[in-house]
């Protein structure tokens, strides 16, 4: 693959999710009804929406930057916890399939921006 099109597929990539991410975090921190919605019907304390938007904030910034590497690799880090988290608490409540797509598929996403990330790094290098 050419060093253009890792670099187009990097950017698109890294700014849609990382937009997905801003809005899920000012969902939360603004404690929409759909996030209380999902939060009581899982079991979970509604406080728990406002300190994972504001990591999810943090998260999305860090995703958006390319300085800080290490700081970037936690994010990441912390965006798979948060998918495996929400899989699992939908699987335990036993939703049905469907519910389990959304963050299957956003962490398909993210798997595909990492793996896209690494490559923009390594052309960045050559």
């Amino acid at each position: 693959m050419s060093t253009k099109a890792i670099k187009i597929i990097y950017w698109t990539l890294n700014v849609l999710f990382g937009l997905a991410m801003l809005a899920d975090a000012f969902g939360g921190i603004t404690q929409q009804e759909a996030g209380k919605v999902v939060l009581q019907h899982l079991g979970y304390p509604m406080y728990l929406l406002v300190i994972t938007g504001i990591f999810k904030l943090f998260g999305a910034i860090a995703i958006l930057q390319n300085r800080w590497m290490a700081i970037k690799e936690w994010a990441f880090a912390g965006f798979f916890i948060n998918f495996v988290g929400a899989i699992a608490s939908r699987y335990a409540m036993h939703d049905p399939f469907s519910e389990l797509i959304p963050p299957l598929v956003m962490m398909a996403i993210m798997f595909i921006l990492y793996y896209f990330w690494k490559q923009y790094n390594r052309t960045k290098i050559a």
